[in-house]
């Protein structure tokens, strides 16, 4: 019996294997290589890299900032990078999925769903906001040239207009004194035209149909670029990866022959480092290098659980996090040499002209195409820039939803009609997104961006460092990463996750609470209903993750809690590598002794003999014991 057994238990794992083989085919992986690295460098790089980080750097101090900025890349952007790169790729499973590491910090998971939620329905509106003035730049002179158009004031007074140059014979003093008054023509349409901006956060006004126009083509967009999941984002980041750093280098060519933007560069450049020894400055770099690399938004799993088992991505975690801070970097450049022009033009400090967010995006920058020759061309290819470098982001936060939903339910039907949860998905962020196209749509839109994702996203990766390093056990995960890699990670990077990077991600959190200042826009100050609405957007994330632990140590087995603990932070039995021929060492099927005993005993019912068998064989614990789990039988 025991050796007949034998043989029908292994051609039993023949059909098995096959079909987890195919289930791998179903769920897809990436056509090649490039289209990994491509895709997660259209992640990291978003509309922060360029309007984010040379505005960052221009205020604390410089050079002088690159200098915390690479030391935090190096501690703490890269090493999160590779871990979640690593976690994901060696599961095969979305931010849901690679949590049987440790079934009670699902809510980790969940958490990440949420905040890929937030970031999903306010991004698209910034691409969609991009889209609109990509449109209007197809005509001859930009609407926001002049101050002759029915929506400007008295105040306005445009870089163009004779009036600017006859008044720069007075003396400089008075000409300082009304470029302060004075309201570009940028601005104006931006607030009194695009936006047709409300007075307050509660009075939502009508619905801006233009933008809401633009939100249903961003969304297409979306949903025809994910339609076959990673096997159509993969060809279609090829274009939209790699064409933003060939609109950038036009627009640096441009800019660096332009009078005064050797000024502007200087100004960005130019190191002052007695701001090296403020807090506020290595706190500001901490936090950058966290949200511009994507770490904690479930992204970074989800698309590396569509790598091959055995692809080295401790290599691409170091190329991309490099890729995304350099991107940054060479932004800066083409931001401010063209500010330094524009402040050459209008006589006053690069300090006056630069600004960051949407205010550089859409007021500042526009504003200083105008004065080019063929301005419209410029401005074509700035704002189709931008809606690339937002769609690359958004396309893994889409998926990332979608994986997790898929592989949460994870049933054949399901992984069928994939299309179709995506389009769901699609339609309720376009949905979502409606009131953010509102008159007091930028309100809301700031608020989404300054309280749904910022400390939360701190405070998952804390948890999720702890989880894997101290919980599921930092000797265990090394040797699955060997297992993966054919190399345990780099001393380096086991200090970096055990010590450096949750300290570094402490101090972060710390730094976060202290620096805390309520949110204002221009003059606006936010009410502060509004404010609490943030903060429940915020803890909205985290609070999944106290939440779920408690329902999970409360369904887990054992007669006192500390049992129940222990059940239910202990790797699950499907924890591992998906497909049966990557499972090795301790991932092996085990066949004990005592399975044997078993099946001789009981030779009338094999089934049972089996099933008891599985249960009777060791499941290696978090501590590398071998925890028998035959107590219940």
């Amino acid at each position: 019996i025991d050796t007949s057994h034998g043989i029908s238990l292994q051609n039993g794992a023949v059909p098995g294997e096959q079909g987890k083989q195919e289930k791998s085919v179903k769920r897809g992986n990436w056509g090649n290589q490039i289209e990994f690295v491509l895709t997660s460098v259209g992640y990291a790089v978003g509309l922060g890299n360029v309007w984010r980080f040379p505005y960052l750097c221009y205020r604390n101090g410089g050079g002088a900032f690159m200098f915390p900025y690479f030391i935090m890349l190096v501690f703490c952007g890269i090493p999160l990078f590779f871990m979640e790169l690593s976690f994901g790729q060696f599961a095969s499973q979305g931010c849901l999925g690679v949590w049987r590491v440790s079934p009670m910090f699902k809510g980790v998971g969940y958490g990440m769903m949420v905040v890929s939620t937030y970031i999903g329905i306010y991004y698209n509106v910034v691409i969609c906001i991009a889209f609109y003035y990509f449109f209007v730049s197809m005509t001859r002179v930009l609407p926001w040239t002049y101050c002759s158009n029915p929506w400007n004031t008295p105040d306005c007074v445009g870089v163009l207009d004779g009036n600017l140059s006859s008044r720069a014979a007075l003396n400089i003093t008075q000409l300082l004194n009304t470029t302060q008054k004075r309201t570009s023509p940028s601005e104006e349409y931006w607030r009194r035209y695009v936006l047709n901006l409300s007075d307050d956060i509660g009075n939502l006004g009508e619905v801006r149909l233009p933008l809401l126009g633009c939100l249903g083509v961003s969304w297409v967009v979306v949903f025809l670029c994910l339609i076959k999941g990673v096997k159509s984002s993969g060809k279609v980041v090829y274009f939209t990866a790699t064409f933003p750093y060939v609109v950038l280098t036009i627009l640096f060519v441009r800019g660096i022959t332009l009078e005064g933007a050797v000024t502007g560069i200087m100004y960005y450049l130019t190191p002052q480092w007695d701001k090296i020894l403020n807090a506020k400055v290595w706190g500001d770099a901490a936090s950058q290098i966290f949200y511009s690399l994507g770490c904690a938004w479930g992204g970074l799993i989800t698309m590396a659980s569509y790598n091959k088992f055995n692809n080295n991505c401790y290599r691409d975690s170091i190329i991309i996090s490099i890729t995304n801070c350099a991107t940054s970097v060479y932004a800066g450049f083409v931001i401010f040499s063209i500010l330094g022009f524009m402040a050459n033009h209008l006589g006053v400090d690069v300090s006056k002209v630069a600004d960051h967010g949407p205010g550089l995006a859409f007021v500042a920058y526009p504003e200083a195409l105008t004065l080019l020759p063929i301005s419209p061309l410029w401005s074509i290819l700035f704002f189709f820039m931008l809606i690339l470098l937002g769609l690359g982001t958004q396309f893994c936060l889409l998926e990332t939803l979608v994986t997790a939903i898929v592989d949460e339910v994870g049933n054949e039907w399901i992984i069928r009609k994939k299309t179709f949860v995506t389009l769901g998905v699609a339609v309720a962020g376009f949905l979502l997104g409606v009131p953010l196209t509102t008159q007091a749509g930028i309100y809301w839109l700031l608020l989404m961006d300054n309280y749904a994702a910022s400390f939360s996203l701190v405070v998952i990766s804390c948890i999720m460092c702890v989880a894997i390093m101290y919980i599921y056990g930092h000797r265990n995960y090394f040797k699955d990463i060997e297992m993966m890699l054919g190399f345990p990670p780099p001393l380096f990077f086991q200090i970096c996750w055990r010590f450096i990077s949750p300290a570094i991600i402490f101090f972060i959190l710390i730094f976060t609470v202290i620096q805390y200042r309520p949110i204002s826009y221009n003059e606006y100050v936010y009410p502060t209903w509004a404010i609490s609405i943030g903060f429940l957007m915020a803890l909205s994330s985290v609070i999944c993750i106290p939440i779920y632990a408690i329902y999970k140590v409360c369904r887990s087995e054992g007669d006192t809690l500390l049992e129940r603990l222990k059940n239910a932070t202990k790797a699950s039995k499907d924890w591992g590598p998906a497909l049966p021929e990557h499972r090795s060492g301790r991932y092996a099927p085990a066949f004990s002794p005592s399975t044997e005993s078993h099946l001789e005993v009981q030779p009338l019912q094999p089934e049972k003999g089996q099933s008891e068998a599985a249960a009777a064989s060791p499941v290696q614990g978090s501590n590398g014991s071998a925890h028998s789990q035959d107590s219940r039988l």
